[in-house]
């Protein structure tokens, strides 16, 4: 369906996925390949007046259902305006977020029936899967300090309590063991250095040009 190779980086808040997103992409654009950068909720013009919807204000703003079509409007979007145009002329497509954070955090700690969120994303997508994910794994605690320590305003999903980012780590864990072919789990534990060298080293054993 698509020539180029789509990469996305999950993880919980704070666990560091942002960073490792863009140094990959950097790395990439170093080594002459043809890459962009994009990100969920957003990545096109519509998907970031969405995004504008969906992390910010109080926490409660929305019910998990409204999450995930708000979500699924937003990414319907971003794929027919950002990346499907890019897959297409061959190129490497880094996103920031994608459907497992919809699994996470609407389905499974959302409490969503997996059958809902299963249809809704099928009908989403199509079949526009990941090549490779790299879900970042930390404990909440410590992410959540990060997050919240960063100068930032788009914090609703952060404020929303650490019995809600426990659920989510466990549900990333238990994607990443669900889809071994495809997830990779990254100890975010570790030096920021030390995480991207296992992650360049990883792609370029995957990847094929």
């Amino acid at each position: 369906m698509n020539n180029g190779f789509f990469i996305t980086f999950e993880g919980g808040e704070g666990s560091g996925k942002s960073t490792q997103s863009n140094l990959l992409y950097e790395y990439l654009l170093h080594t002459g390949h043809q890459v962009i950068m994009t990100r969920e909720p957003g990545g096109s013009d519509g998907a970031e007046i969405i995004r504008d919807l969906l992390v910010n204000g109080e926490s409660d703003r929305w019910e998990p259902l409204s999450e995930l079509f708000l979500f699924s409007a937003a990414r319907i979007d971003h794929i027919a305006k950002t990346i499907n145009p890019a897959l297409s002329e061959g190129k490497i497509v880094i996103c920031d977020r994608y459907i497992d954070s919809t699994t996470a955090y609407q389905g499974i700690a959302g409490n969503i029936d997996k059958d809902i969120v299963s249809l809704i994303q099928n009908l989403t997508v199509k079949m526009l899967i990941p090549n490779i994910t790299y879900i970042c794994d930390l404990d909440p605690i410590v992410g959540l300090e990060r997050a919240l320590n960063r100068n930032i305003t788009e914090t609703r999903f952060e404020l929303k309590g650490i019995k809600f980012h426990k659920k989510i780590r466990n549900a990333f864990v238990s994607i990443a063991n669900s889809n071994k072919k495809r997830c990779v789990l990254v100890d975010a534990n570790k030096d920021i250095k030390e995480i991207s060298k296992f992650i360049f080293n990883h792609f370029e054993s995957t990847y094929k040009n």
